[in-house]
Formats: C-alpha cells, sequence, structure tokens
C-alpha cells in the first residue's frame, strides 16, 4: 500500500514503522520528525493514534530498538535481547484474556483484548507476530541507495526488493546495466 507522505511496503505494521527512518535515498529525512507526522503515520496505517498519550521520545525509542530487530533478522542473527524485552514490554499494556476459538474445523487458544490496540501496542503485536513465524524471513531492499526493510513471505525467500513490483527501482536497475 503506498501514501503520498510514507513509504508503506514493508508488508508488516512494524517493518512500515521502522522504514520512517529508512529511504529510497542516501540520505532520506525522517518520516516521523515530530509528533503530528507520527500522528498521521499512525493514520496511513489506518491504527488507533496513541499520539498524545505517548512521550514522542518513547516512540522513536522504541523505533531505534525494533531497527536493531530488523538488522540482525536481515543479516541472519537473532534480535538483540534488550530489543525483544521492549516488545514484550509494549505487550503488556494490552489487557485482555485468552479464548479458545475454532477455526476451521480445530481449537485454537487466542487472545482478546479488552479494548482496540494503540499504534504502538500493534507495532509490537506485528514484530511479535514476525519473530515468531518460521516462515517470515526479513530483508534490506537490495536496489541502491534504497535501505528500506521488508518482510518476504515468499516461497525460498527469494525476494530481493522491497516492492513487490519493482517499478520503483527501475532507474537504477537501468542504471546498473549500463554500467556491466
Amino acid at each position: 500500500m503506498s501514501d503520498p507522505e510514507f513509504i508503506l511496503l514493508g508488508d508488516a505494521v512494524w517493518v512500515d514503522f521502522i522504514n520512517t527512518a529508512r529511504g529510497r535515498d542516501v540520505d532520506p529525512p525522517d518520516g516521523l520528525a515530530d509528533p503530528a507526522a507520527y500522528h498521521r503515520w499512525t493514520k496511513a496505517e489506518k491504527l488507533a493514534s496513541d499520539a498524545d498519550d505517548l512521550p514522542f521520545d518513547q516512540v522513536i525509542a522504541f523505533r531505534a530498538r525494533l531497527l536493531t530487530v530488523a538488522a540482525a533478522l536481515a543479516e541472519g542473527r537473532q534480535p538483540p535481547a534488550p530489543a525483544v524485552h521492549e516488545i514484550n514490554r509494549v505487550l503488556l499494556r494490552t489487557e485482555g484474556h485468552h479464548q479458545l476459538t475454532r477455526v476451521g474445523g480445530s481449537w485454537q487458544l487466542t487472545f482478546s483484548p479488552l479494548h482496540t490496540a494503540t499504534a504502538l501496542e500493534a507495532i509490537a503485536r506485528s514484530a511479535a507476530q514476525t519473530l515468531s513465524d518460521p516462515g517470515v524471513r526479513v530483508h534490506r531492499c537490495h536496489a541502491e541507495p534504497c535501505s528500506l526493510f521488508f518482510v518476504d513471505r515468499s516461497p525460498g525467500h527469494g525476494r530481493t526488493w522491497c516492492s513487490a513490483e519493482p517499478g520503483a527501482h527501475t532507474i537504477q536497475v537501468d542504471r546498473r546495466r549500463a554500467l556491466h
């Protein structure tokens, strides 16, 4: 999904969140330069904004922790323990209960929150879902100078660009081919 102000190609809310600090240019501007930008980003992602309820430095610190998770996963390493601890700390904010539900003819244990998740809670849940799914990989885009991360659910995990349609990177690819 694309937004005029934000690049929403990570295929996971938490990756779109960290990508606000990255970009397709050598020195991209920070997509979350202030609390108002964070509020606009939550709306672009269709999340319940918590911009008025959280100190903005906490939002930026959480994004920095999640960047270390993405970098570790993209390099095939385990995420840093302090970052996982921070994800768990944010997940603790979600009040609710577990319940059994019937899905596709079998029972599954699911969590039912008591309220709509705030943006930061949704981001943490998205990161936790990625970390707990062995069929998902996080990669850095191979197009130069793009530094965006994306989630790869493709068979064989062979996706190399942040966009499923490489149109955004056509210029870089054509330039690379001209050099060879």
